[in-house]
């Protein structure tokens, strides 16, 4: 039998060797989706169990799904129970993302949960996919976690720009992925992406990411990537099956309209 080993995330080896890694997301449960996306060739993909009505066995099967095709998959979980946080990472999942991160000390609670030893108190099973079923080893399953698996918190409100640096600062955290939208909707300005401030807040980001040695991320659209890349966010999320679809739909809908289809 060959000996079982942990799935190197494909992020994170860009990422190191100072390569852009790019993201789409997926708000369906269907992991033929999943399995589209890892065809077309993407780095990765983002789930989502903050705002879909998602069950842990579809993320289980999009997970699956992922692999089959080399790419990494993002859960970002809900805000709350340390169970919910470790649970995709027992799934196999690449990576989690905590979103709305309000200060330095939830950061360190965010390493304590989905770090193993030295640097957090994870807790121990090892009995499901992301540790071969028990088939590794324990110390080769943590420290293998611990390389492999990124662990991404979400600077998407304007109370965290306070302890930027502090955040910025934890050991443990990978990735900080600012969001544009709800920032701009909790400094009064929503969907405002390129406000200055929304803008200067981004670009803080970043910044502090590149003192602290951490990778900063964001989401982009296709015209974007140049400008944020030159910024320094080398994980950008671009596009998602709701957003193709229905713009895709839309102008099939728009192009029919010339034969008399109703509005």
């Amino acid at each position: 039998m060959t000996a079982p080993a942990m799935r190197p995330s494909r992020v994170l080896r860009k990422l190191r060797a100072g390569r852009p890694a790019f993201c789409t997301k997926t708000n369906f449960r269907d992991p033929a989706i999943v399995d589209l996306i890892g065809r077309i060739g993407f780095d990765c993909v983002w789930l989502c169990m903050e705002h879909v009505p998602c069950d842990w066995e579809a993320v289980e099967n999009q997970i699956r799904a992922a692999k089959v095709h080399d790419m990494d998959c993002l859960v970002r979980v809900a805000k709350g129970c340390y169970s919910d946080t470790v649970r995709p990472l027992e799934a196999d999942a690449t990576g989690v993302m905590v979103p709305h991160l309000m200060t330095a000390e939830e950061a360190r609670l965010v390493v304590r949960t989905t770090r193993f030893h030295p640097l957090g108190r994870r807790p121990v099973d090892g009995g499901n996919a992301d540790g071969a079923y028990c088939l590794l080893p324990v110390e080769a399953y943590m420290a293998a976690a611990n390389r492999e698996r990124f662990v991404i918190c979400q600077i998407e409100d304007p109370e965290p720009m306070a302890e930027l640096d502090a955040i910025a600062a934890v050991d443990g955290i990978d990735m900080l992925f600012f969001g544009p939208g709800d920032f701009s909707h909790g400094i009064g300005r929503p969907g405002r992406y390129d406000d200055p401030d929304v803008v200067a807040a981004r670009r803080a980001v970043a910044a502090a990411c590149r003192r602290h040695g951490r990778f900063a991320g964001t989401v982009a659209g296709v015209e974007s990537v140049p400008q944020l890349l030159e910024e320094g966010f080398l994980f950008l999320n671009v596009g998602s099956d709701v957003g193709h679809l229905g713009a895709g739909f839309g102008a099939t809908h728009h192009a029919l309209r010339a034969y008399g289809i109703e509005e």
